[in-house]
C-alpha cells in the first residue's frame, strides 16, 4: 500500500474502534492543550470558575464502564509539563477523575524530572496490541485528523506503551 493516501478515520467508523476491541485500549497523550470544538464551553465554563456540570463526560463513562465490566482494559498516559496550562487543569478536575471513577486506567507522566525519556511527540491510541491510530493535531491543540497506520511497527508502539506506564504515577497518587 506505499504511496497510497492515508486511512482518514471519523465519525461512526471512528467510533467503532471503541465498541469493538477485543481487549485493551491504550492512549498515550502528548499535547498540553486540545482545542476540541465540542469541548469549548466546558473549557470556558471551568476557566470561568463554574462547577462541573451533573452527568459531565456521562456517555464516555458508560462506555468505560462497559469495557472494564467485560473485562477489557482502558489505559492512557497523559505526558504532563509543568506549569499546567489551562486545558490540563480542566482535564485533571473536570474530565480525568470521573473517567478514573468509571474504570479507566490513567496515569500520569511528569517530565519535571525525566525530561529525555524517548517518547514519541504524536498521540495514538493502540487498540489490541495490534491496532494503531494517530490522532494529528496543530500547534495550537485542534485536531487535524485521526490516521489509521498501516503496517505499524507494533514493537515500537508496544515499547513507548510499556516506557510511558513505567515512567508514569496513577493519576490519583499524582494529584496528593
Amino acid at each position: 500500500m506505499d504511496g497510497s493516501s492515508p486511512v482518514l478515520l471519523d465519525g461512526d467508523e471512528w467510533q467503532a474502534y471503541f465498541r469493538g476491541f477485543k481487549r485493551s485500549a491504550f492512549r498515550l497523550e502528548v499535547h498540553q492543550t486540545y482545542t476540541m470544538p465540542a469541548e469549548a464551553q466546558t473549557v470556558r465554563d471551568f476557566l470561568a470558575g463554574a462547577s462541573r456540570p451533573e452527568g459531565f463526560n456521562a456517555s464516555w463513562h458508560r462506555t468505560i464502564r462497559g469495557h472494564a465490566a467485560a473485562g477489557r482494559t482502558m489505559t492512557r498516559a497523559k505526558i504532563v509539563r509543568r506549569p499546567l496550562t489551562p486545558y490540563s487543569r480542566y482535564l485533571f478536575e473536570w474530565c480525568i477523575p470521573g473517567n478514573v471513577a468509571a474504570g479507566e486506567d490513567y496515569q500520569i507522566v511528569d517530565l519535571m524530572d525525566q525530561p529525555n525519556l524517548g517518547l514519541p511527540d504524536q498521540d495514538f491510541w493502540l487498540f489490541d496490541e495490534a491496532t494503531v491510530v494517530h490522532l494529528n493535531y496543530r500547534p495550537d491543540g485542534t485536531q487535524i485528523n485521526r490516521e489509521l497506520i498501516q503496517n505499524p511497527d507494533i514493537s515500537k508502539y508496544l515499547a513507548w506503551r510499556d516506557l510511558a506506564l513505567e515512567s508514569a504515577v496513577p493519576f490519583s497518587a499524582y494529584r496528593t
